[in-house]
Protein backbone atom coordinates (compact mmCIF):
# COMPACT_ATOMS: atom_id res chain seq x y z
CA UNK A 1 0.00 0.00 0.00
CA UNK A 2 2.81 2.44 0.79
CA UNK A 3 4.60 1.85 -2.52
CA UNK A 4 1.46 1.84 -4.68
CA UNK A 5 -1.37 3.56 -2.82
CA UNK A 6 -3.68 4.20 -5.80
CA UNK A 7 -6.06 1.31 -5.10
CA UNK A 8 -6.18 2.24 -1.40
CA UNK A 9 -7.01 5.85 -2.26
CA UNK A 10 -9.74 4.68 -4.66
CA UNK A 11 -11.26 2.50 -1.95
CA UNK A 12 -11.22 5.33 0.59
CA UNK A 13 -13.00 7.69 -1.79
CA UNK A 14 -15.50 5.04 -2.93
CA UNK A 15 -16.35 3.70 0.54
CA UNK A 16 -16.72 6.94 2.52
CA UNK A 17 -15.87 10.64 2.29
CA UNK A 18 -14.88 10.37 5.99
CA UNK A 19 -13.78 7.14 7.70
CA UNK A 20 -13.00 6.29 11.32
CA UNK A 21 -9.93 4.04 11.57
CA UNK A 22 -11.02 1.06 13.65
CA UNK A 23 -11.75 1.94 17.28
CA UNK A 24 -9.21 4.78 17.34
CA UNK A 25 -9.68 8.54 17.57
CA UNK A 26 -8.19 8.91 14.08
CA UNK A 27 -10.36 9.75 11.07
CA UNK A 28 -9.36 9.96 7.41
CA UNK A 29 -10.99 12.67 5.29
CA UNK A 30 -10.90 11.26 1.78
CA UNK A 31 -13.06 12.79 -0.93
CA UNK A 32 -12.21 16.07 -2.62
CA UNK A 33 -15.43 17.66 -1.33
CA UNK A 34 -14.85 16.50 2.26
CA UNK A 35 -11.19 17.60 2.32
CA UNK A 36 -11.90 21.07 0.97
CA UNK A 37 -14.87 21.55 3.31
CA UNK A 38 -12.86 20.50 6.36
CA UNK A 39 -10.08 22.90 5.39
CA UNK A 40 -12.57 25.77 5.13
CA UNK A 41 -14.00 25.07 8.59
CA UNK A 42 -11.06 26.37 10.62
CA UNK A 43 -13.36 27.15 13.55
CA UNK A 44 -14.22 23.44 13.81
CA UNK A 45 -10.99 21.76 12.77
CA UNK A 46 -7.70 23.16 14.09
CA UNK A 47 -4.39 22.79 12.27
CA UNK A 48 -2.54 22.60 15.61
CA UNK A 49 -0.18 19.61 15.74
CA UNK A 50 -1.40 18.22 19.06
CA UNK A 51 -0.42 14.59 18.43
CA UNK A 52 2.08 12.52 16.48
CA UNK A 53 0.96 9.14 15.16
CA UNK A 54 2.72 5.80 15.44
CA UNK A 55 1.88 2.21 14.49
CA UNK A 56 0.47 0.17 17.35
CA UNK A 57 1.35 -3.54 17.62
CA UNK A 58 -2.10 -4.36 16.19
CA UNK A 59 -1.34 -2.21 13.12
CA UNK A 60 -3.76 0.58 14.00
CA UNK A 61 -2.59 4.17 14.61
CA UNK A 62 -1.72 5.27 18.13
CA UNK A 63 -1.43 8.89 19.22
CA UNK A 64 1.38 10.49 21.20
CA UNK A 65 0.87 13.98 22.59
CA UNK A 66 3.29 16.36 20.89
CA UNK A 67 5.64 17.99 23.40
CA UNK A 68 5.35 21.36 21.66
CA UNK A 69 1.63 20.96 21.00
CA UNK A 70 0.65 23.94 23.12
CA UNK A 71 1.37 27.63 22.84
CA UNK A 72 1.93 29.87 19.84
CA UNK A 73 5.33 28.38 19.04
CA UNK A 74 3.52 25.10 18.26
CA UNK A 75 1.29 26.84 15.74
CA UNK A 76 3.50 27.81 12.83
CA UNK A 77 2.42 28.29 9.22
CA UNK A 78 0.97 24.85 8.31
CA UNK A 79 0.04 24.15 11.95
CA UNK A 80 -1.30 27.60 12.86
CA UNK A 81 -4.88 28.79 13.16
CA UNK A 82 -6.15 32.34 12.59
CA UNK A 83 -5.10 34.96 13.50
CA UNK A 84 -1.59 33.61 14.23
CA UNK A 85 -1.34 32.04 10.78
CA UNK A 86 -1.57 35.36 8.93
CA UNK A 87 0.87 37.03 11.33
CA UNK A 88 3.48 34.33 10.83
CA UNK A 89 3.20 34.50 7.05
CA UNK A 90 3.77 38.25 7.15
CA UNK A 91 7.04 37.75 9.05
CA UNK A 92 8.71 36.01 6.11
CA UNK A 93 6.54 36.84 3.09
CA UNK A 94 9.20 39.13 1.56
CA UNK A 95 11.43 36.10 0.92
CA UNK A 96 8.59 34.39 -0.99
CA UNK A 97 7.57 37.31 -3.19
CA UNK A 98 7.34 36.65 -6.96
CA UNK A 99 10.37 38.88 -7.53
CA UNK A 100 12.48 37.01 -4.97
CA UNK A 101 11.45 33.60 -6.27
CA UNK A 102 12.12 34.61 -9.86
CA UNK A 103 15.58 35.84 -8.89
CA UNK A 104 16.54 32.28 -7.91
CA UNK A 105 15.97 30.72 -11.35
CA UNK A 106 19.50 31.17 -12.69
CA UNK A 107 20.97 29.91 -9.43
CA UNK A 108 18.77 26.79 -9.46
CA UNK A 109 19.81 26.12 -13.08
CA UNK A 110 23.49 26.38 -12.14
CA UNK A 111 22.99 24.08 -9.12
CA UNK A 112 21.21 21.54 -11.34
CA UNK A 113 24.01 21.54 -13.93
CA UNK A 114 26.66 21.10 -11.24
CA UNK A 115 24.80 18.28 -9.48
CA UNK A 116 24.15 16.50 -12.79
CA UNK A 117 27.62 16.76 -14.30
CA UNK A 118 29.16 13.61 -12.83
CA UNK A 119 26.14 11.51 -13.74
CA UNK A 120 26.19 12.74 -17.33
CA UNK A 121 29.86 11.86 -17.60
CA UNK A 122 29.36 8.25 -16.48
CA UNK A 123 25.94 7.85 -18.11
CA UNK A 124 24.11 7.03 -14.87
CA UNK A 125 22.88 8.86 -11.79
CA UNK A 126 21.20 8.01 -8.50
CA UNK A 127 18.83 10.89 -9.04
CA UNK A 128 17.48 11.32 -5.51
CA UNK A 129 20.75 11.28 -3.55
CA UNK A 130 22.81 13.11 -6.18
CA UNK A 131 20.32 15.79 -7.21
CA UNK A 132 16.65 15.79 -6.13
CA UNK A 133 17.36 15.69 -2.39
CA UNK A 134 20.07 18.32 -2.55
CA UNK A 135 18.75 21.12 -4.76
CA UNK A 136 15.82 22.00 -2.43
CA UNK A 137 18.14 22.07 0.59
CA UNK A 138 20.57 24.30 -1.32
CA UNK A 139 17.70 26.67 -2.11
CA UNK A 140 16.06 26.74 1.33
CA UNK A 141 19.51 27.27 2.87
CA UNK A 142 19.93 30.25 0.55
CA UNK A 143 16.52 31.68 1.50
CA UNK A 144 17.04 31.22 5.23
CA UNK A 145 20.70 32.27 4.93
CA UNK A 146 22.08 29.64 7.30
CA UNK A 147 25.77 30.33 7.91
CA UNK A 148 26.75 26.65 7.77
CA UNK A 149 25.98 25.02 4.41
CA UNK A 150 26.83 21.32 4.49
CA UNK A 151 24.03 20.26 2.15
CA UNK A 152 24.14 16.52 2.88
CA UNK A 153 24.09 17.02 6.65
CA UNK A 154 21.35 19.63 6.37
CA UNK A 155 19.20 17.27 4.30
CA UNK A 156 19.61 14.48 6.88
CA UNK A 157 18.62 16.89 9.64
CA UNK A 158 15.58 18.10 7.69
CA UNK A 159 14.38 14.57 7.04
CA UNK A 160 14.43 13.79 10.76
CA UNK A 161 11.86 16.55 11.25
CA UNK A 162 9.36 15.15 8.74
CA UNK A 163 10.18 11.53 9.65
CA UNK A 164 8.40 12.14 12.95
CA UNK A 165 5.20 12.42 10.90
CA UNK A 166 5.72 9.08 9.12
CA UNK A 167 2.90 7.42 11.15
CA UNK A 168 4.19 4.02 9.98
CA UNK A 169 6.82 3.60 12.71
CA UNK A 170 6.51 2.12 16.19
CA UNK A 171 6.22 4.20 19.35
CA UNK A 172 9.84 3.32 20.19
CA UNK A 173 11.02 4.47 16.75
CA UNK A 174 9.05 7.69 17.16
CA UNK A 175 10.82 8.33 20.47
CA UNK A 176 14.17 7.90 18.68
CA UNK A 177 13.15 10.45 16.03
CA UNK A 178 12.18 12.90 18.75
CA UNK A 179 15.63 12.51 20.31
CA UNK A 180 17.38 13.20 16.99
CA UNK A 181 15.06 16.16 16.49
CA UNK A 182 16.51 17.71 19.64
CA UNK A 183 19.97 17.68 18.03
CA UNK A 184 18.62 19.53 14.99
CA UNK A 185 16.90 22.01 17.30
CA UNK A 186 20.24 22.76 18.98
CA UNK A 187 21.99 23.31 15.65
CA UNK A 188 19.32 25.72 14.37
CA UNK A 189 19.27 27.51 17.74
CA UNK A 190 23.02 28.20 17.47
CA UNK A 191 22.49 29.66 13.98
CA UNK A 192 19.73 31.92 15.30
CA UNK A 193 21.87 33.12 18.23
CA UNK A 194 24.61 34.19 15.82
CA UNK A 195 22.08 36.07 13.71
CA UNK A 196 20.59 37.85 16.75
CA UNK A 197 24.06 39.15 17.57
CA UNK A 198 24.63 40.20 13.97
CA UNK A 199 21.48 40.14 11.78
CA UNK A 200 22.23 39.51 8.15
CA UNK A 201 20.12 38.75 5.11
CA UNK A 202 17.43 36.19 4.36
CA UNK A 203 14.75 34.75 6.61
CA UNK A 204 17.26 34.28 9.43
CA UNK A 205 18.02 38.00 9.34
CA UNK A 206 14.33 38.94 9.22
CA UNK A 207 13.55 36.81 12.28
CA UNK A 208 16.63 38.00 14.20
CA UNK A 209 15.72 41.63 13.56
CA UNK A 210 12.13 40.98 14.68
CA UNK A 211 13.44 39.42 17.91
CA UNK A 212 15.73 42.37 18.54
CA UNK A 213 12.81 44.75 17.95
CA UNK A 214 10.67 42.88 20.48
CA UNK A 215 8.13 41.85 17.84
CA UNK A 216 8.53 38.08 18.35
CA UNK A 217 10.29 35.78 20.78
CA UNK A 218 12.97 33.14 20.20
CA UNK A 219 10.64 30.09 20.48
CA UNK A 220 8.44 31.48 17.69
CA UNK A 221 11.45 32.21 15.47
CA UNK A 222 12.81 28.71 16.09
CA UNK A 223 9.52 27.11 15.15
CA UNK A 224 9.37 29.08 11.89
CA UNK A 225 12.93 28.06 10.97
CA UNK A 226 12.41 24.37 11.73
CA UNK A 227 9.16 24.29 9.76
CA UNK A 228 10.67 25.92 6.68
CA UNK A 229 13.84 23.88 6.90
CA UNK A 230 12.04 20.54 7.01
CA UNK A 231 8.95 21.05 4.85
CA UNK A 232 10.73 23.24 2.29
CA UNK A 233 13.33 20.57 1.68
CA UNK A 234 11.35 17.33 1.67
CA UNK A 235 8.21 18.39 -0.20
CA UNK A 236 10.20 19.80 -3.11
CA UNK A 237 12.58 16.85 -3.34
CA UNK A 238 9.48 14.62 -3.42
CA UNK A 239 7.92 16.67 -6.23
CA UNK A 240 11.10 16.61 -8.32
CA UNK A 241 11.72 12.89 -7.89
CA UNK A 242 8.10 11.89 -8.47
CA UNK A 243 7.92 13.92 -11.68
CA UNK A 244 11.18 12.54 -13.04
CA UNK A 245 9.99 8.98 -12.28
CA UNK A 246 6.89 9.63 -14.40
CA UNK A 247 9.10 10.78 -17.26
CA UNK A 248 11.62 7.96 -16.87
CA UNK A 249 8.87 5.38 -17.41
CA UNK A 250 7.16 7.17 -20.33
CA UNK A 251 9.42 7.76 -23.38
CA UNK A 252 6.57 9.28 -25.40
CA UNK A 253 5.90 11.86 -22.69
CA UNK A 254 9.63 12.65 -22.60
CA UNK A 255 9.53 13.21 -26.36
CA UNK A 256 6.55 15.59 -26.08
CA UNK A 257 8.26 17.69 -23.40
CA UNK A 258 11.54 17.84 -25.34
CA UNK A 259 9.63 19.16 -28.33
CA UNK A 260 7.55 21.60 -26.27
CA UNK A 261 9.02 22.77 -22.96
CA UNK A 262 5.85 24.77 -22.24
CA UNK A 263 4.29 21.43 -21.24
CA UNK A 264 6.70 20.99 -18.31
CA UNK A 265 4.66 23.11 -15.84
CA UNK A 266 1.53 21.16 -16.86
CA UNK A 267 3.26 17.86 -16.11
CA UNK A 268 4.33 19.22 -12.72
CA UNK A 269 0.67 19.93 -11.88
CA UNK A 270 -0.31 16.38 -12.85
CA UNK A 271 2.58 15.03 -10.77
CA UNK A 272 1.36 17.05 -7.79
CA UNK A 273 -2.09 15.55 -8.27
CA UNK A 274 -1.11 11.93 -8.94
CA UNK A 275 1.81 11.71 -6.49
CA UNK A 276 1.09 14.40 -3.90
CA UNK A 277 4.36 15.08 -1.98
CA UNK A 278 2.49 14.97 1.33
CA UNK A 279 -0.05 12.18 1.51
CA UNK A 280 -1.90 13.97 4.29
CA UNK A 281 -1.80 16.72 6.91
CA UNK A 282 -3.47 16.57 10.31
CA UNK A 283 -6.31 18.49 11.87
CA UNK A 284 -7.75 18.35 15.42
CA UNK A 285 -11.49 18.58 16.11
CA UNK A 286 -12.01 21.68 18.27
CA UNK A 287 -15.33 20.32 19.55
CA UNK A 288 -17.84 17.64 18.66
CA UNK A 289 -18.62 18.16 14.98
CA UNK A 290 -20.19 16.52 11.96
CA UNK A 291 -18.47 16.14 8.59
CA UNK A 292 -20.34 14.52 5.68
CA UNK A 293 -22.63 12.67 8.07
CA UNK A 294 -19.85 11.32 10.30
CA UNK A 295 -19.69 12.40 13.96
CA UNK A 296 -16.20 13.61 14.90
CA UNK A 297 -15.61 13.78 18.68
CA UNK A 298 -13.74 16.67 20.26
CA UNK A 299 -9.98 16.10 20.24
CA UNK A 300 -10.01 13.53 17.41
CA UNK A 301 -7.18 13.54 14.88
CA UNK A 302 -8.25 14.00 11.27
CA UNK A 303 -6.04 13.19 8.30
CA UNK A 304 -6.66 15.35 5.24
CA UNK A 305 -5.92 12.71 2.58
CA UNK A 306 -4.59 14.87 -0.25
CA UNK A 307 -3.52 11.81 -2.25
CA UNK A 308 -7.03 10.32 -2.16
CA UNK A 309 -8.80 13.62 -2.86
CA UNK A 310 -6.56 14.23 -5.87
CA UNK A 311 -7.78 10.97 -7.43
CA UNK A 312 -11.47 11.51 -6.68
CA UNK A 313 -13.38 10.67 -9.90
CA UNK A 314 -16.15 13.07 -8.88
CA UNK A 315 -13.66 15.91 -9.45
CA UNK A 316 -11.12 14.46 -11.92
CA UNK A 317 -12.21 12.60 -15.04
CA UNK A 318 -10.00 9.53 -15.63
CA UNK A 319 -8.10 10.29 -12.39
CA UNK A 320 -5.33 7.70 -12.94
CA UNK A 321 -4.42 9.21 -16.32
CA UNK A 322 -1.94 12.02 -16.98
CA UNK A 323 -3.82 14.80 -18.77
CA UNK A 324 -1.67 17.85 -19.54
CA UNK A 325 -4.78 19.85 -20.44
CA UNK A 326 -6.50 19.22 -17.11
CA UNK A 327 -7.55 22.40 -15.21
CA UNK A 328 -5.54 23.00 -12.03
CA UNK A 329 -7.87 22.02 -9.20
CA UNK A 330 -5.74 19.61 -7.20
CA UNK A 331 -4.90 19.94 -3.51
CA UNK A 332 -1.31 18.73 -3.84
CA UNK A 333 -0.16 21.82 -1.94
CA UNK A 334 -3.04 21.79 0.54
CA UNK A 335 -6.29 23.75 0.60
CA UNK A 336 -7.81 26.82 2.20
CA UNK A 337 -5.63 29.18 4.22
CA UNK A 338 -2.94 26.51 4.41
CA UNK A 339 -1.99 26.27 0.77
CA UNK A 340 1.79 25.85 0.96
CA UNK A 341 3.59 29.20 1.28
CA UNK A 342 6.48 27.90 -0.82
CA UNK A 343 4.39 26.43 -3.64
CA UNK A 344 5.66 28.93 -6.23
CA UNK A 345 9.25 28.19 -5.27
CA UNK A 346 8.69 24.42 -5.40
CA UNK A 347 7.16 24.71 -8.86
CA UNK A 348 10.10 26.80 -10.06
CA UNK A 349 12.67 24.36 -8.69
CA UNK A 350 10.92 21.36 -10.26
CA UNK A 351 10.56 23.11 -13.62
CA UNK A 352 14.19 24.24 -13.77
CA UNK A 353 15.57 20.84 -12.75
CA UNK A 354 13.44 19.04 -15.34
CA UNK A 355 14.36 21.57 -18.03
CA UNK A 356 18.03 20.99 -17.23
CA UNK A 357 17.65 17.19 -17.31
CA UNK A 358 15.81 17.20 -20.64
CA UNK A 359 18.23 19.70 -22.19
CA UNK A 360 21.29 17.70 -21.12
CA UNK A 361 20.09 14.31 -22.38
CA UNK A 362 18.73 12.66 -25.50
CA UNK A 363 16.93 10.19 -23.28
CA UNK A 364 16.85 8.77 -19.75
CA UNK A 365 15.23 5.67 -18.31
CA UNK A 366 15.20 3.47 -15.23
CA UNK A 367 18.27 1.33 -14.58
CA UNK A 368 17.15 -2.25 -15.29
CA UNK A 369 19.58 -3.60 -12.67
CA UNK A 370 17.96 -1.67 -9.83
CA UNK A 371 14.60 -0.17 -9.07
CA UNK A 372 13.10 2.91 -7.55
CA UNK A 373 12.25 2.67 -3.84
CA UNK A 374 9.87 4.67 -1.66
CA UNK A 375 10.46 5.72 1.93
CA UNK A 376 8.15 3.90 4.39
CA UNK A 377 5.90 6.78 5.39
CA UNK A 378 2.15 7.34 5.56
CA UNK A 379 2.75 11.10 5.55
CA UNK A 380 5.25 11.71 2.74
CA UNK A 381 5.34 10.37 -0.82
CA UNK A 382 9.08 10.51 -1.52
CA UNK A 383 11.47 8.22 -3.34
CA UNK A 384 14.50 7.04 -1.38
CA UNK A 385 16.25 6.02 -4.60
CA UNK A 386 15.77 6.63 -8.32
CA UNK A 387 18.55 5.06 -10.41
CA UNK A 388 18.59 6.42 -13.97
CA UNK A 389 20.55 5.62 -17.12
CA UNK A 390 21.36 8.83 -19.02
CA UNK A 391 22.12 9.31 -22.70
CA UNK A 392 23.91 12.70 -22.81
CA UNK A 393 23.57 15.09 -25.73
Amino acid sequence: MLDDPASFYARLVADAPVWRVGDTDVFTVNSYAAVTEACRRVEDFSSRLAYLLYRRPDGLPGRKAHGRGRGEDSQILATADPPAHARHKRLISAEFSPKRISSLEVQVAEMSAQRMAAGLERGAIEFMTELANLIPIDVVTELIAFRERNTGALFDAAIIQTDMLASAISEEELEQRLSFSGETFGWVFAQLQEAIADPGSGILGLLASAINAGEIDIPLAMAVLLTLFAAGGESTSSLIGNTVLILATDPELQRRLRENSALIPKLIEESLRLESPFRHHMRIAQHDADLFGVSIPKGATMLMMWGAANRDPAMFERPATIDLDRPRRHVGFGSGIHVCLGNTLARLEARVVIEALLAATHEFHMDDKSCAAWIPSLAVRRLSSLPLILTPR
